[in-house]
């Protein structure tokens, strides 16, 4: 599935009605590059499920987990990984296979980790459309 958004209002739209559709032990992977918008499509994904925190994006400490929603949400940001054995002392397979949703930006860093069954996102700008043209790639892998 293809989604073309044209301001980072409408990106996250997009990710509130991901949340809103959210059912639990799913797995988002998100990848693009810096500034492309990741963040605020989870800060959507969020909204959809009702989480009313400030969402960041957790650069600095691997996952962070809001329960306040109807569904827990476990925001991973991979980038800072030095050793996939990290992801092991957090027990991520407690979160991958857990009852919320998993939100992994820069899943390509842990690929060898990641659930079989999960949807892959993708973000990328094409400024030939606009400076805030994104096209969002949601592919599900089983």
């Amino acid at each position: 599935m293809i989604y073309e958004t044209f301001s980072p209002e409408e990106t996250f739209e997009l990710g509130k009605k991901l949340g809103e559709e959210a059912k639990p032990g799913l797995v988002y992977t998100l990848t693009g590059d810096l500034g492309v918008g990741k963040t605020v499509l989870a800060q959507g994904i969020a909204a959809g499920l009702g989480i009313e925190e400030a969402i960041c994006s957790p650069t600095f400490t691997i996952v962070q987990v809001y329960e306040e929603g109807r569904l827990p949400f476990y925001h991973f940001d991979v980038y800072r990984i030095g050793d996939i054995e990290e992801m092991d002392e957090i027990g991520y397979e407690d979160y991958f296979y857990g009852d919320g949703l998993s939100l992994i930006e820069w899943s390509n860093l842990i690929q060898e980790i990641l659930p079989e069954k999960r949807t892959d996102i993708t973000i990328e700008k094409n400024l030939e459309k606009g400076f805030d043209y994104r096209k969002i790639t949601l592919q599900e892998q089983q």
